[in-house]
């Protein structure tokens, strides 16, 4: 195996190897391995010691933060309290001042008692009681030895865990599944038992030992659980669902929350009462010796065991999946199944899980029923798209006012003050919104905030700007207020109106900035004269941002000055003369005329969010993000060029604004696909997606643009990194290569004057 060692953070230390309870479906003593026969009854002392000696070992080496340990057996209580608080003591003392440690016991709940949670309130263990469901469900195997219901002895502890003064220590209530019982009774029984959280557990099986069908469905489980799931959704889900969850979370391309689902690498082992250090329990269920690794507390660190075979198969993601698993649209969400029920005598776990068809069943079953509430509004409304890009923007800024962290001192502090006060008041909340919005303000923030993250020591200098950025919105608001800011080389600029000269080249300093009738003031730090700088045109003084407008849509700003402007795939020109500035604006009004008789949707879309168009060289530049809104063009004056530069940009700032704020896939890379219209070229998913895109919005304007897209959108529906709100985003695509022909229908004689070459 290859890769770094991954640590372990949760061990599972069985405290006694008995159970009080013959339940018939209990791996331990049911399944495939019988070594509980031969360890010790009770953990002994030197166990306990050598455990608690591993675990700072491990923690202090790999630096942990926190590690979680699960007491466990058999039936952990039956260690008694004494032995407990032996565990506690010694596991915590070793602990302190390497890292936070996290104890839990999950216990069938019948010996639960004061006695024991007292010690449990004590250090501060976290309780977790199997239970499954009502009696009739729980008494189908949840039975003492003589066939007593243990039913009322486990509501009793749940009932006293929900006192007060323990109620702190509850975990939750875990729930191994019997298709036999009533779903939603099971459900109803649990919730009403006030739970803070509610485990779903599928039964241990392989493909050797098959689970109980009982009516011969393929998917009785996923059945099962979906009526389950229906009732928590009805229900307001008002107690969480791990597995529901866990599903949910993938889906929308975060990440599992539970072992039994998911890609994560495993990061738990199991310490016995031996001593003895195994591989996740549930492999018991596979057969004799399947959890054994050889190594031991007394003689082998928990590096050693990291490093074996076994664990590390179960590190590997999605490379420990079966081919059948890597090929399946749904292995995100179910990682292959629990390792375990992968299980086949004839070639090992190189399988599906043996509940493959139900899994696949429940995550396509949560996914129809949740699409409609999971997917981002951003996808559908162009101004829900807008107004999120904006509180992003506004969340990045406060970001960098946490990320500075009192190192902007006196300065940001006054100009953060200063943006308050406007914020208060109707006029500087509308001017200091259309300086935040603009899409170049991104650019800054992001700039800083990486820079600050890289302790580059210009960082702090870069996030003074904000002074800047302030003093537009003053002026923009006709505030009263007088805003101090800085200027560099000679030059203020202030973003979205334009620069101002305050002194020579390489020259810096600070003045205030302050709105005045026909435009605004500036006052240099110790002089005492105000400059008039009236904004209607170039001055000496004053060189603003130009706008224009193209065929009655609000005009567009040309930004051939902001100092982040530089962020698309060319650089960005320099500022242009009043000439060249004409010159270029007829071409882009021209191809905006092409483009609105071709996709008259797209331009009315863009007249709704695009602000801004910078012009752009020839080459190749690196791109840094901006905020939705800004395109830049080439300086060509050819319209049928620019049409097509025109859509790209749109294309491409709105799928990288929709990636802003939200996850439309995940695991890309993971897999390559063969580009359809370009066969030797193999790209990740997401290169897939922008390029399908892409080339969808530049079919308007070239039909030529749509071949192979029905390819690509085939095999991205039925890939696996799509997230609910990616598969959205796929219909939309094939929704909008059925409306391109419906526009190329009635523009066929423009398409026929005005056809444009593919490039």
């Amino acid at each position: 195996m290859t890769g770094p060692l991954v640590p372990f953070r949760e061990i599972v230390l069985k405290v006694h190897s008995r159970c009080d309870l013959a339940c018939d479906h209990c791996y331990i003593y049911e399944h495939a391995d019988q070594s509980w026969r031969t360890r010790p009854k009770s953990i002994s002392d030197e166990a306990i010691s050598w455990t608690a000696r591993r675990l700072a070992e491990h923690a202090s080496k790999h630096a942990l933060d926190s590690m979680s340990v699960i007491l466990h057996g058999g039936e952990p209580l039956l260690a008694g309290p004494a032995r407990l608080r032996q565990v506690c003591e010694e596991l915590t003392s070793a602990m302190d001042g390497i890292a936070e440690l996290d104890l839990r016991i999950h216990t069938n709940g019948v010996q639960l008692s004061p006695r024991y949670l007292d010690l449990f309130d004590e250090f501060d263990v976290k309780v977790g009681i199997s239970l499954d469901g009502d009696r009739v469900a729980n008494d189908r195997h949840r039975l003492f030895a003589n066939g007593r219901s243990s039913h009322p002895l486990v509501l009793r502890a749940v009932e006293l865990l929900r006192q007060d003064r323990y109620r702190h220590l509850d975990l939750g209530l875990l729930c191994t599944i019997d298709v036999r019982n009533d779903p939603v009774a099971v459900y109803d029984a649990l919730v009403d038992l006030g739970p803070p959280r509610v485990d779903f557990l599928l039964p241990h099986a392989t493909w050797d030992e098959p689970p109980l069908r009982p009516n011969g469905s393929n998917a009785a489980y996923a059945e099962w659980l979906l009526a389950v799931f229906d009732r928590w959704t009805d229900d307001g889900q008002k107690v969480p669902v791990r597995l529901f969850e866990s599903v949910l979370s993938t889906l929308s391309g975060g990440p599992s929350l539970t072992e039994s689902l998911g890609l994560a690498p495993t990061d738990l082992v199991v310490i016995e009462t031996d001593g003895q250090i195994e591989q996740v329990d549930s492999l018991k269920s596979a057969y004799e010796g399947a959890a054994a690794t050889g190594f031991d507390v007394f003689r082998n660190t928990l590096d050693e065991v990291a490093d074996h075979p076994g664990v590390r198969t179960r590190q590997l993601g999605l490379a420990g999946v079966s081919e059948t698993c890597r090929s399946c649209p749904v292995v995100r969400s179910c990682g292959g199944g629990l390792y375990t029920h992968r299980y086949r005598s004839s070639n090992g776990f190189d399988n599906p899980s043996v509940y493959c068809d139900d899994l696949k069943a429940l995550v396509r079953g949560i996914e129809t029923r949740t699409s409609a509430v999971t997917v981002s509004p951003a996808l559908t409304n162009r101004q829900e798209l807008v107004a999120e890009q904006h509180d992003l923007t506004r969340t990045l800024l406060a970001g960098l006012h946490d990320a500075l962290d009192g190192r902007g001192g006196s300065r940001w502090d006054e100009a953060w003050e200063l943006a308050g006060a406007l914020e208060s008041t109707g006029s500087g909340a509308a001017g200091l919104d259309r300086v935040l919005a603009h899409p170049y303000t991104r650019t800054w923030l992001l700039d800083v905030l990486e820079g600050l993250q890289a302790e580059r020591p210009e960082a702090v200098g870069q996030a003074l700007r904000l002074s800047a950025y302030v003093a537009a919105a003053a002026v923009r608001s006709r505030s009263g207020l007088s805003v101090p800011t800085e200027f560099h080389d000679g030059r203020l600029f202030l973003p979205t109106l334009g620069e101002v000269r305050i002194a020579g080249a390489g020259e810096a300093g600070r003045v205030g900035v302050r709105a005045s009738e026909d435009g605004f003031s500036v006052h240099r730090e110790g002089s005492g004269e105000w400059l008039n700088i009236p904004m209607a045109a170039d001055g000496p003084e004053w060189r603003p941002l130009r706008e224009f407008g193209l065929g009655g849509v609000p005009p567009f700003v040309l930004d051939d000055l902001d100092p982040f402007r530089d962020c698309h795939v060319a650089p960005a020109a320099p500022r242009l003369n009043q000439g060249e500035a004409d010159a270029w604006i007829e071409a882009v009004g021209a191809a905006w005329k092409r483009l609105g008789r071709a996709a008259p949707g797209v331009t009315a879309d863009a007249a709704e969010s695009l602000t801004t168009l910078t012009p752009l060289l020839d080459g190749r530049s690196t791109r840094r993000p901006h905020a939705y809104g800004a395109v830049g063009l080439g300086m060509t004056k050819d319209p049928d060029e620019l049409s097509l530069c025109l859509m790209r940009g749109l294309r491409r700032t709105r799928l990288r604004a929709l990636l802003d704020l939200t996850d439309l896939y995940a695991l890309d890379g993971e897999w390559e696909y063969r580009l359809p219209w370009e066969r030797n070229e193999k790209v990740p998913f997401s290169g897939l997606l922008a390029r399908t895109y892409e080339r969808v919005g530049l079919s308007y304007l070239v039909p030529g643009f749509l071949e192979g897209v029905p390819e690509a959108l085939d095999m991205m529906e039925v890939a696996a990194e799509p997230t609910v709100g990616g598969m959205r985003l796929i219909q939309s695509l094939r929704d909008e290569v059925g409306g391109v022909h419906e526009v190329r229908e009635v523009n066929i004689a423009i398409n026929a004057e005005d056809q444009v070459s593919v490039r």
